[in-house]
């Protein structure tokens, strides 16, 4: 089969419009599958079912299909999973259709009949050759909108930003901009394709988007109206962004973590100028030291102890600690711990940082100011925890993980004394069945919030479990509110830790549903046309700060 040229893969790795036209003639590429029967896909196909694959598949089987918390898929298995060829058609029909007990959602009902066709086939010959894409590509894609002397020294408003939420509307490309004590939408930004994660500067003051696509977004949140002032696009599929925090260095620098190509790219944080690119190919952590080719970047936090970012490298299971302090020859120590790095977070200290290699069932313990493993957990099938959440009960202070492939909430304690770093506890949501990506707590509360936005079930996926802190028993299932529907997912508090918002998508109805945290009845929702599926919310102070 031939290779996609660069425009081609650009421009599905963008997920744009497939109506680029290709003087080329139509070349078919075919291949057997285990009864034999001929399958042909064409070049246009491979185009469309490529950008399906990198929207809806990607981010759990690899860009190049290699696997990491699913299994691979590819036509001839790679000696760990089954080969798609040996599936077939109805094979794969199947999985796409019902999904898996393990996590992956059922997607019959959600693509297209014919988006579901042309992947049973797409899955059954070799995925696109990605091209490179490194500091000089990134330093095309740079622009700086507003230059930091045409912006404003002090805010052009009297509202409070530390309240202010960022909201990913994901599949429209957007975020939206809300002020969390009026509830007004200050602006709706296009940031890019398939917005993942938001982070903000150490004062606040800006706004940091990225995409599936890789696009960094820079919102400076002085203006009168929330603006974008620069943005750049460090590789063609990414998942997180963080800047400097460390005393001294706040708001110098940022850095992005590509899936696609896999390195780690350092910015300046007040224009986005590219400064250094760093691959992060290379062996596993375990015995074999397999060579990684696709080794994605996966959650980055930023120490507030030292100047350095925590890098958790999927594939090979390296926790990378990258010290800032020489943004053009950064320092890099390599902590070898467990496949396949996800997410997580900090510890009620900040010095240690847990984080779920969701596909080995374990979550790791990194301590950050001494850049060494300190723990190797046992938890559950596939931990996904998000930052996860720091609570505190008579069991001590719990550090909190939920699963995507059982239900199961496993509360890991972190302060010193018998037990610590072991699950002392476990708790259970409403209903049968994994599927929860985020757990959610906070400092002045008295409850602990989990989702279940992949559970095959409508009445558990449209609903949330709160449990209370202390006797950790679980206090209200809150189904969504009269003229609401759609699937649940991620919470955050404002800045008082008296409110909780809600995402609901995929539903007909999407909204942002706002609880009291204490008597946990709906306070407010906000709906509109610009309320398009919204997914994660990020409040200011506590993403500044690590409040969770």
């Amino acid at each position: 089969m031939k290779k996609l040229n660069l425009l081609i893969v650009l421009i599905v790795m963008a997920a744009l419009s497939f109506s680029c036209k290709n003087d080329k003639k139509e070349e078919l590429k075919k291949v057997d599958d285990k009864k034999s029967t001929e399958i042909a896909i064409t070049d246009a196909e491979m185009e469309k079912g490529a950008a399906i694959f990198f929207d809806r598949c990607a981010g759990c089987h690899g860009s190049s299909r290699k696997g990491a918390t699913g299994p691979s898929l590819l036509p001839d298995g790679d000696g760990k999973s089954a080969a798609t060829k040996a599936l077939g058609v109805a094979g794969i029909r199947a999985f796409i259709e019902n999904g898996t007990p393990a996590g992956m959602p059922e997607w019959k009902g959600i693509l297209p009949e014919e988006e579901i066709e042309l992947m049973t086939r797409f899955l059954q010959v070799e995925p696109p050759v990605i091209p490179p894409y490194g500091i000089n590509e990134i330093k095309k894609s740079w622009k700086l909108i507003i230059p930091v002397a045409d912006r404003p020294a002090k805010p052009e408003h009297t509202r409070n930003i530390k309240n202010f939420f960022g909201v990913i509307m994901r599949d429209a490309g957007k975020v939206a901009i809300i002020d969390g004590d009026t509830k007004e939408k200050l602006a709706v930004l296009k940031t890019g394709f398939a917005v993942h994660i938001l982070r903000t500067s150490a004062s606040g003051r800006y706004i940091y988007s990225v995409g599936r696509d890789g696009r960094i977004t820079m919102i400076d949140t002085y203006s009168k109206v929330p603006t974008i002032v620069a943005e750049v696009k460090g590789g063609f599929d990414a998942r997180s962004v963080e800047v400097s925090k460390y005393k001294g260095y706040e708001d110098k620098y940022l850095v992005f973590g590509g899936y696609s190509p896999s390195h780690i790219a350092i910015l300046d944080a007040q224009t986005l100028e590219p400064l250094s690119v760093t691959e992060t190919k290379g062996n596993a952590c375990d015995g074999d030291k397999e060579f990684i080719e696709e080794a994605r970047v996966a959650s980055i936090v930023a120490s507030h102890t030292d100047p350095v970012w925590i890098c958790n490298v999927k594939e090979t299971g390296m926790v990378w600690i990258v010290d800032y302090t020489d943004p053009k020859n950064p320092g890099m120590t390599q902590i070898p711990s467990a496949r396949f790095l996800h997410d997580g977070g900090f510890d009620s200290t900040g010095h240690y940082f847990l984080v779920a290699a969701n596909a080995s069932n374990k979550i790791v313990v990194i301590d950050v100011p001494n850049k060494k493993l300190v723990k190797i957990i046992e938890t559950g099938i596939k931990p996904h925890p998000g930052r996860g959440t720091n609570i505190k009960n008579d069991l001590g202070n719990l550090w909190v993980t939920s699963h995507l492939g059982e239900n199961k909430l496993s509360l890991i304690k972190t302060n010193k004394g018998e037990g610590q770093w072991t699950v002392v506890k476990e708790i259970k949501a409403s209903g049968n069945g994994g599927g929860a990506l985020f757990v959610k707590s906070h400092p002045k509360s008295k409850h602990l919030w989990v989702d279940r936005t992949l559970n095959p079930d409508a009445k558990l996926n449209s609903a949330v479990d709160v449990f209370d802190t202390n006797t950790l028993e679980l206090k209200k299932t809150l189904q969504a509110p009269e003229g609401v529907d759609g699937r649940a997912v991620h919470f955050e508090y404002n800045k008082a830790g008296n409110e909780v918002w809600v995402s609901y998508f995929m539903g007909e109805k999407s909204a942002i549903v706002i609880y009291n945290d204490k008597t946990l009845e709906v306070k407010q929702i906000i709906q509109g046309d610009w309320v398009q599926n919204p997914t994660g919310k990020f409040n200011v102070y506590n993403t500044t700060n690590d409040v969770y």
